[in-house]
């Protein structure tokens, strides 16, 4: 996402990064050049001054120098000597001179005879020493030491190098100094601008205050979206994952950085977030939730991992299930109403044909048999949802040639049933057992696959049965509310059985055959249990079982129904 750049753009960050870069490795190559320099200053001197030391000392300890000081002309002998020292060692001068200064030696033989110019007075006191004078050559690092015949000073010696000289040496090294620091600069700089061109590619050239932007914006859209939002690493490893994509998956905090094949999710959903293929709104069943599943790869030359996201489809399908209850109470009232009109017209026309006893009698078992299974719904169950919704089911189960029975031990008094247990979540449940029973039953008996008919039930008999007939119970004691609901059709495979909650697909479209599956995520979120057996009339039997205590709301251990 790149952000809208404003007019007056600043340096990209990686064209700051370079520029400071450059700077901060120029100044550590002139810092280490000037160190150098200073470092080669003070070593030449040193070297210098050590040269003339040697030199110095040893003219004062040469034998022939003690001897032609005791002759009546020591430059004759000395002299010669000393310029060839001074050639040899490739010091600037060598001179010989008396102990009060008068120069016995010297590179201007003019100056022999001549003062000395500098310090002698710690060279007459025994000692060695070095100090840098301007002398007849100029400026220059000397050592002045004395010379000895016997326990007596007879002479001393000053020998030097000019500071020129030593400068022209500095010089020629900083010459290299330069050259080597230039390459490092030079090095470094392409260095650096090879790194910040890869930083470029990646950053997009956008600078610093818009990656904070971005940063900022990003933080803010991942917890403000409401859908799931899912992003998995090359290795199938949670990099990133939004408030509601943990609330939809069921995960905790500490989620980012865990692998997929980890964590506890239906197969189905882990194989499609494993997969290297793209996903369009695929429907996954949770414990507690149906999912819509999106996901695409993100490549850029190799797989680098899978962008993934998450919709609820929960409250959609239950709405769903509601709105086919809907319509299905609205087509049954219709036909209701149609065959009210046509036994209205048969009572008309009794009356017309002068039989009203007929007529009378016609219509008194018309209301009895309407009122017999109003009477007992409304006497045996008190709450009022679940009432309702028996009712509807029984005119839609009258519908299609099925009989819907209340078992006579059914019994849920007002008041029974406790606030926390949702009427939508009781309506689920109930709602569609009963449509799967009712699809089960008619199929049986009529030899045609109803319109819900579910993946894993048995193929429809062709033998027509004598009546098709849905017997439910709900009763509600002992701290648990009873649902069952039990058909005349043929039953589940045995070998289906296992599956019958967690399919999750038709053999009737996209979208059919998840009823199951929303019961029993229904029962699971109410803690209770739900069982799959042989009904007394040979069909299914479905048994739900949830806790009435509020404060008790575990998960009971699944158990047979008694009938």
């Amino acid at each position: 996402m790149r952000l809208p750049r404003p007019r007056t753009r600043p340096r990209s960050l990686a064209g700051q990064l370079f520029a400071m870069q450059v700077v901060l490795v120029a100044a550590v190559v002139a810092g280490c050049a000037f160190f150098a320099y200073v470092s080669g200053s003070a070593q030449a001197k040193e070297t210098a001054t050590r040269q003339v030391r040697t030199a110095a000392l040893a003219i004062a300890d040469s034998p022939s120098v003690r001897e032609a000081i005791r002759t009546p002309d020591p430059s004759a002998v000395l002299q010669p000597y000393a310029e060839k020292v001074r050639r040899d060692t490739g010091i600037a001068f060598v001179t010989i001179m008396s102990p009060d200064r008068i120069r016995w030696t010297h590179p201007d033989a003019d100056q022999i005879g001549e003062p000395f110019l500098g310090h002698t007075a710690r060279a007459l006191r025994g000692e060695t020493f070095a100090e840098t004078y301007t002398g007849t050559l100029g400026p220059s690092i000397r050592v002045v030491t004395p010379i000895r015949d016997g326990g007596r000073i007879t002479g001393l010696v000053s020998a030097g190098i000019t500071v020129e000289r030593v400068s022209s040496q500095v010089r020629a090294q900083l010459g290299a100094l330069g050259l080597a620091a230039g390459g490092a600069l030079a090095l470094g700089g392409i260095g650096t601008y090879v790194i910040n061109a890869r930083l470029r590619r990646h950053t997009h050239g956008m600078n610093a205050a818009e990656l904070s932007r971005m940063h900022d914006y990003h933080q803010a859209t991942l917890h403000a979206v409401r859908e799931g939002l899912l992003m998995l690493d090359g290795q199938r490893r949670i990099a990133l994952i939004n408030d509601a994509g943990r609330e939809l998956l069921g995960l905790g905090p500490g989620a980012v950085g865990r692998r997929i094949a980890d964590l506890d999710l239906p197969a189905p959903l882990t194989g499609a977030l494993l997969s290297s293929e793209e996903r369009v709104d695929e429907l996954h069943l949770t414990a507690d939730r149906v999912i819509v599943v999106n996901t695409r790869p993100v490549v850029g030359g190799e797989q680098r991992g899978t962008v993934v996201t998450l919709r609820d489809h929960t409250e959609l399908q239950a709405l769903s299930g509601e709105l086919d209850s809907e319509r299905g109470f609205t087509q049954a009232l219709r036909s209701q109403a149609h065959e009210a009109a046509n036994r209205l017209h048969t009572v008309v026309s009794l009356i017309e044909l002068g039989r009203a006893e007929e007529a009378v009698g016609f219509a008194t078992a018309e209301l009895e048999l309407a009122q017999a299974l109003t009477d007992r719904v409304v006497g045996a169950v008190a709450e009022p949802v679940l009432a309702a919704l028996l009712l509807g089911k029984a005119a839609q189960a009258n519908e299609r040639g099925v009989e819907l029975v209340l078992a006579d031990d059914s019994l849920i008094d007002d008041g029974a049933l406790p606030a926390t247990l949702p009427p939508r979540d009781l309506v689920t449940i109930l709602g569609n057992l009963i449509d799967n029973a009712v699809d089960a039953a008619s199929e049986a008996a009529t030899g045609t696959p109803g319109p819900g008919a579910v993946p894993g039930r048995r193929q429809a008999v062709p033998v027509r049965a004598a009546r098709a007939r849905v017997t439910v119970t709900a009763l509600a004691g002992e701290g648990e509310l009873l649902l069952r609901v039990a058909d005349t059709g043929a039953g589940i495979d045995p070998d289906d059985a296992a599956e019958v909650f967690d399919r999750g697909w038709s053999t009737h479209g996209a979208g059919r055959g998840i009823g199951l599956a929303l019961v029993q995520q229904a029962v699971h979120r109410n803690a209770g249990t739900v069982a799959l057996d042989r009904g007394p009339d040979g069909g299914a039997q479905f048994t739900v079982r949830l806790p009435l205590a509020g404060g008790n709301r575990t998960t009971h251990t699944m158990k047979e129904a008694t009938a």
